[in-house]
């Protein structure tokens, strides 16, 4: 065991009417093989009984705060990281469950990978035999960041003297994607690593704040993603911002225009990390291929009026790009677009 001041592990677990689940979780951090650290809880002010499970344990290394109203988990999660003792923070949510070595084996990589920032793993969905997979090194991770968070938030292990060095904590106008967006705050600094292999059962529920706010979770994810892309230093504008949000929502219809302009954004993007080297260049330059390609289908596949220019202008993004579509598909583009033909 370590000394209360100076633990190894700061655990940080904010918590909000988890009665159903809270016994286990809190089990689950103090049973584990490594065993020097101190557990914040955090309760959001509760109007079940979480708080009165969180009272029966009786370990020195519970620390418990209760917050007189309800301000939400960024809130709470900012202020557990500016009173965090512990060389590493370890996340941790009231309804999950922590495998009994999780600790021991991120430590185990922190200690002897000082330029890594943060350490995840996979994990298990509880109830079910789905297993949640994310890439391991951190180039694979960040450039997996341009497609989708792919850090599970209650995995993660973080070296807190990075936090305070570069003064990192989440943002709240982020929620219920604070946690996405600060892990493309945090690749910025340091390197991110996933353990290959499950350290967290996560229960997924009906109750989480994410299915509750899936609309605002999924455009806040697109803001997150160009953000990462501005990264890169090219020339900004209202006008990039919004087509590059067009493009990779793929919820808006593009003008002709406005393809062939992102494929002059596209070309000054790679150059930009060419000189920048802030993705890998081949996945990075693979991926927007892979947006290019999809640009083009919709464009041409699921367009509302046909007309015969949209057959010319295929020939024409066919010659310069080098893409083509299925053979079956550019006959049915060339027969709607001699016809007229509208959905």
């Amino acid at each position: 065991m370590g000394n209360d001041k100076n633990p190894k592990i700061t655990v940080l677990m904010p918590v909000y009417n988890c009665e159903l689940y809270i016994r286990e979780s809190i089990e689950s951090i103090l049973n584990q093989t490594f065993d020097d650290f101190e557990f914040l809880i955090i309760d959001d002010a509760s109007t079940d009984k979480t708080l009165d499970i969180i009272k029966t344990y009786d370990d020195k290394r519970i620390k418990v705060i209760k917050k007189t109203s309800n301000t939400g988990l960024t809130n709470s999660l900012n202020y557990g990281l500016s009173i965090a003792k512990g060389e590493y923070i370890a996340r941790m949510d009231g309804d999950d469950i922590s495998l009994i070595e999780r600790f021991a084996k991120q430590v185990f990589f922190l200690d002897r990978n000082p330029d890594t920032v943060l350490c995840g793993s996979f994990f298990k969905i509880i109830g079910t035999d789905e297993i949640i997979t994310v890439p391991e090194n951190h180039e694979d991770i960040k450039l997996a960041m341009l497609k989708a968070c792919c850090i599970g938030h209650p995995t993660v292990m973080i070296r807190k003297s990075y936090l305070d060095k570069f003064s990192l904590m989440y943002d709240v106008n982020k929620e219920p994607t604070e946690d996405y967006d600060f892990w493309t705050k945090l690749l910025k600094v340091g390197k991110l690593y996933n353990i290959q292999e499950i350290l967290l059962n996560y229960r997924v529920h009906d109750s989480q704040v994410s299915k509750k706010r899936n609309l605002q979770q999924i455009n806040m994810a697109i803001e997150i993603k160009i953000n990462l892309l501005n990264n890169l230093g090219f020339v900004k504008n209202d006008y990039t911002q919004d087509l590059l949000k067009k493009v990779i929502s793929r919820t808006t219809t593009i003008s002709f225009k406005e393809l062939n302009d992102f494929l002059d954004l596209k070309s000054e993007l790679l150059l930009s990390n060419n000189e920048m080297a802030f993705f890998d260049k081949k996945l990075f330059e693979q991926y927007l291929l892979t947006i290019q390609n999809n640009l083009f289908k919709d464009y041409f596949l699921k367009t509302k009026i046909y007309k015969p220019k949209t057959f010319f202008q295929y020939l024409k993004i066919k010659k310069k790009c080098k893409f083509k579509l299925a053979l079956f598909h550019e006959f049915k583009l060339a027969v709607k677009s001699i016809i007229f033909y509208k959905k």
